[in-house]
Order: structure tokens, then sequence, then C-alpha cells
């Protein structure tokens, strides 16, 4: 058994580590720190001081979550969208190719001021609240919990005995505004989707089942007339993207690979669901709720496999917390330190429903923000977990701060660590 309690000169560890990296590109410093280890059983040698060299060779991001390779979201300006329908305290801003869009204060706003409050696009809620939705416990659009009977309460028109359907609705309003998307996630309508959810449900792959509601709104949409598909189909053109094949770049650096085969079965659902039903019957409902052609755009849009990639990547990027996809909050940036919050306040009779709250004054041109991350997290893995999605290094006061405390200390650590490796390594821990 060997015994490592041997600390290399740090030329030793750059070509040892740098031959390793260039032999295996994909893998991330984990990976190479464990070759390396595998390669040299005297060595006493910590994950963070490969990394380091890794990093000033340029071959991986640094910790702090400068990217190697430029890979970033992608924006667009929905120019048809009416902030005024929500709101008349702020507008959106084009800031620059990197950054893309916002929301800035068009007035003064109070601390404690609702700035806005917004129904949601599309809903693919929080598992314990669908599962009550699949009940017939909660409302199918709004998701306000439903238990007790009351002639309010709507169920869905299609279902029958022979082919039942578990959608009930608070009321007639919840109804409409939900006939946008169930027809072709109805069990009795569209029985091909059933499979879908369900392994979008298995999975619990909030961003599948969210492209599920996206994809049939915009399906439904394009049945109606233009200026209805026209408003939805900008909507989604809007939202910011990064697709999965991208995002993987972005994680393959950290040595994780991305489950190509989940990809695939879940796409071959999604036809399944939406395009080509496996049996007749299933093949002659969908034609009976999708009566009109699929326009070109929408079908390369929706049905092609990188395009199904990009969908999921835009649901990721856009959804928020309790998996709600909203017109104007999918607008907002990050910060470390949100200056606004987002709750959900009509628990009995809108659940899905937003309220935006400012967290602090606002003056005229001052942007509106929230936090992408968990901001109880350290520096490290809050810029870690932006860098997974392309948002690059975040350069908020914070952030700013705290990466300042972490260098200074930083750099007194690197050879302490290996001795607490060489330590442990004795004590036959490492």
């Amino acid at each position: 058994m060997s015994t490592r309690n041997v600390i290399p000169t740090e030329d030793e560890v750059r070509k040892a580590a740098i031959e390793l990296k260039k032999g295996n590109p994909a893998s991330g410093v984990a990976k190479v720190h464990s070759f390396l280890l595998d390669a040299n059983p005297s060595w006493t040698v910590s994950e963070k001081r490969v990394r380091k060299i890794l990093q000033s060779e340029g071959l991986v991001r640094s910790d702090a979550g400068t990217p190697t390779n430029t890979i970033q979201p992608s924006f667009r300006l929905n120019q048809s969208l009416d902030v005024n329908q929500w709101t008349s305290k702020v507008e959106v801003k084009y800031f620059d190719a990197i950054k893309g869009k916002g929301l800035i204060a068009k007035e003064k706003i109070a601390k404690g001021d609702i700035i806005w409050k917004e129904d949601p696009f599309i809903l693919a809620p929080e598992w314990e609240i669908y599962d009550l939705q699949q009940a017939s416990e909660a409302c199918s659009f709004c998701s306000s919990i439903i238990r007790d009977h009351s002639p309010l309460h709507i169920s869905c028109e299609a279902s029958t005995t022979a082919t039942p359907c578990t959608a009930r609705y608070c009321n007639r309003l919840c109804r409409l505004q939900g006939e946008k998307t169930h027809l072709l996630l109805c069990s009795a309508r569209n029985s091909a989707s059933m499979s879908l959810l369900a392994f979008a449900r298995d999975a619990q792959w909030m961003a599948l089942h969210a492209l599920a509601q996206c994809t049939s709104r915009l399906l439904l949409a394009s049945q109606q007339d233009t200026a209805t598909f026209d408003l939805d189909w900008e909507v989604v053109q809007g939202l910011a993207e990064l697709g999965m094949e991208e995002r993987a770049q972005c994680l393959r650096e950290q040595g994780l690979e991305p489950d190509r085969e989940n990809w695939r079965t879940a796409f071959e659902l999604y036809l399944q669901a939406f395009k080509e039903p496996q049996t007749p019957a299933e093949q002659k409902k969908l034609a009976r709720v999708l009566k009109k052609p699929i326009p070109k755009e929408l079908q390369k849009f929706t049905f092609e496999y990188q395009a199904f990639l990009r969908g999921l990547g835009r649901m990721s990027l856009n959804l928020e917390a309790h998996g709600g996809l909203y017109k104007l909050h999918s607008h907002l940036n990050h910060s470390c330190t949100p200056n606004v919050s987002i709750r959900h306040l009509d628990k009995r009779t809108a659940l899905s429903r937003i309220t935006v709250i400012a967290k602090e004054d606002f003056e005229i041109g001052q942007e509106l923000l929230i936090t992408y991350t968990n901001p109880q997290s350290s520096f490290r893995d809050r810029r870690r977990r932006l860098s997974e999605w392309g948002f690059g290094l975040c350069q908020c006061e914070r952030c700013v701060t705290e990466e300042k405390v972490w260098k200074e200390s930083d750099n007194n650590t690197l050879e302490a660590d290996d001795l607490a490796d060489q330590l442990k390594a004795g004590l036959g821990v490492l």
C-alpha cells in the first residue's frame, strides 16, 4: 500500500497537470486531480492546487467564474410587450449584447411598495402542487388549493367515465385561462401527452414539464387567429436562451457530463405527445385538437431535436422558483443582493400570481434585481452556479467585496491544504 508523503514542487505538479488535462480535455478539475494522484501515488496534492495551476494556464474556469470560452445566454426584445398592463413604475431597457435586457424604475419607488402583480404565461408548479392538481385538489390554472366543494368549481368539460380527466378549476375565469394550454395536455382530448407528463413527474424535471406547457400554448395559439399566435410567439421568442448543449460545455469543466440518453427519451415522448402519437386512436384525438396546419416556423422551433434542447434551456433560465413563467418577471436580472422580492401572497385565490415588492428605495433609472442563486451560499458557490448558465462573472458589490477577502485569505492556504492532506493520508482518511 502506497503512502502519500511527498509534496511535489510547483513545476512538477504544473507539468503533470497540464499533460493530463491536454490528454483528457473533457475532464474537469476533480477528474484531473484524481488522474494526477493515480499517476503519482506518493504525492500529496490538493485539488485546490491543481485548480489554480490549470486556471493560470487558461485550461479551466477561474474560481471567480470567468469562463475560458465565452458561452452566454442570447437575448431578444419583445417589441409587442406592453409593460403598462402590469405597472407604470418600470420600463424595459436594453443594456448591451452581454447583459441583454432588464427592468429599470421609471419613477421613484419607496421601500415596501408593490411594484406589480402578474399571473403566469404558463405554469409547471412544484411537484407537491402538481400532485394535488392530478388529484383534483388544486386549480389546474392558478394552482390554488380547492379541496372543499363549491358550485364555482368546474371540472374539465371533456372528462367522461370512459376517458376521465382530473383537471379542475376555481371558477370559469380560471378554466378560460387554463384552456390556453390544457387541451393538448388533457388525458381525455390528447392521451398521447400522458407519457411525457409522467416521465417529467418521475424525473422531477420541471423544465420538461414547463416546455410541455409552453409548447401546448403555442400550438393551440396557432389554431386561433394570427394576432393571438403572434402575441404568444413574441413572448417565447423574447425569452433568454441557452441550450442544453451549451450548458453542458459550462458544466464539463466541473467534471460533470450531461445525461443525453434522458434527453433523447424525453424528446421521443415529446414528439409522441404533440406530433406523432403512436396509436391510430391517439392520432385521431390529436388531429381533432390541431385542425389547422402548424406554421413552418413553429414546427422548426418546436420539433427539431436541437430546438427541443434550446427549449429546455429556455425554460430553465426563465422559470420563477415555484415553476411559473412570467412575461415581465422574466426580464429581471441578477444580483447577489437583490433589491426586489417575489412573493406569492394570493394563496387562497391565485397561488401562482406573483407580487413584486421593493426591498429598498429606488431612484429613476435604477435597475430592479432579483437573485438567481441561494443568497446564503458562499461567494464561490454563487459564482459557480451562475457560470453553469453562462452568466459569467458576477460583479455585484457583494461579490467584489467577498472576492477580495477570498483572494487575500486563499493565497496563504495552499501550503496548509497540502500539509493537511499529508496529515490525513498518514491517518488513512484521505
